[in-house]
């Protein structure tokens, strides 16, 4: 059976000018350089795209926009997540009407719901909609993990929810969801520098930050990786880790909205209360970014 979800998708950042408006021009430009460099999908909206502070118009703009720039020649996933399910379902059904691919649905935040709450959220915005449905599992977010029993008796239940992105960073949890879960349903890791031992284990690809700078470098370790081509795959992932580090050294997106400032695509700017990069960041990013164009024009 084949997966909807495989592949390199990458969690795009949401540009902003320095008076705070998003940046409609250089987003198209971000997006541009993903599709020419191959990437298998884009997610809107997401952590990396500071959901949390765009406004909910914003929220909306981008997800009815992304879907015509894009314009079929790659994937769009969705964020519609929020710890408000009336409000995630109302993301749900405008991802949906717009003409997106899937929806990426973060575990609620902060609420910290038990198993039976998670399984109730995620069955009403099955409900809800039939685009198909990405779980963001990431415990270090929100404060809660979806444990893998509670996964499968939701897709028992609902032939929308088609993956999982597993940022929980516990890989025996990973493992079991990968061992237990049905062949068409695609685990993706939600962790960039967890993405070779994620499909090594049989995982599906990634959803990932270091491919906002890097999509082409990114795209061909995956693949390799998926491939089975992991010598060729290991090589080239091992060569890119210090960069994926280098993008969670503070929180993201600071590291590689900066990164991606250098690279020329996009101010700096973040929202409060996220801020620039400390000045020792800073001049680690000066030292990568020459390195960063030499692997992309490679």
């Amino acid at each position: 059976m084949s997966k909807l979800f495989r592949g390199t998708y990458t969690a795009v950042i949401t540009p902003f000018t320095p008076s705070n408006e998003i940046d409609w021009e250089a987003f198209e430009k971000i997006i541009e350089q993903q599709i020419a460099s191959g990437i298998t999908g884009l997610v809107f909206v997401g952590t990396t795209g500071e959901s949390p502070t765009l406004t909910h118009d914003e929220h909306r703009e981008i997800l009815r926009w992304s879907v015509k720039v894009v314009n079929k020649r790659c994937q769009v996933i969705h964020g519609t997540g929020s710890n408000n399910t009336r409000e995630t379902i109302e993301f749900a059904e405008v991802a949906d009407e717009s003409g997106a691919d899937g929806q990426l649905v973060i575990n609620p935040y902060y609420n910290r719901p038990t198993q039976e709450g998670l399984y109730r959220h995620f069955s009403a915005i099955a409900h809800a909609t039939n685009l198909p449905i990405i779980i963001y599992n990431i415990k270090g977010r929100t404060a809660v993990n979806l444990e893998t029993d509670t996964l499968l008796h939701l897709l028992d239940k609902h032939k929308t929810i088609l993956g999982v992105k597993e940022a929980s960073g516990d890989l025996s949890q990973i493992m079991d969801v990968i061992e237990r879960t049905p062949e068409d349903f695609s685990v993706l890791s939600g962790d960039d520098s967890l993405t070779l031992p994620i499909i090594a284990c049989g995982g599906d690809g990634v959803i990932a930050v270091v491919s906002n700078c890097v999509p082409s470098g990114f795209r061909t370790c995956v693949q390799n990786c998926l491939d089975g081509n992991l010598d060729a795959g290991r090589q080239q992932f091992y060569a890119l880790l210090p960069l994926m580090r280098l993008t969670m050294i503070e929180s993201n997106p600071i590291p590689i909205k900066a990164i991606m400032h250098r690279l020329g695509f996009c101010s700096p700017h973040v929202r409060l209360p996220l801020c620039e990069p400390s000045q020792a960041t800073q001049q680690r990013i000066e030292s990568v970014v020459e390195v960063i164009r030499q692997k992309e024009s490679a």
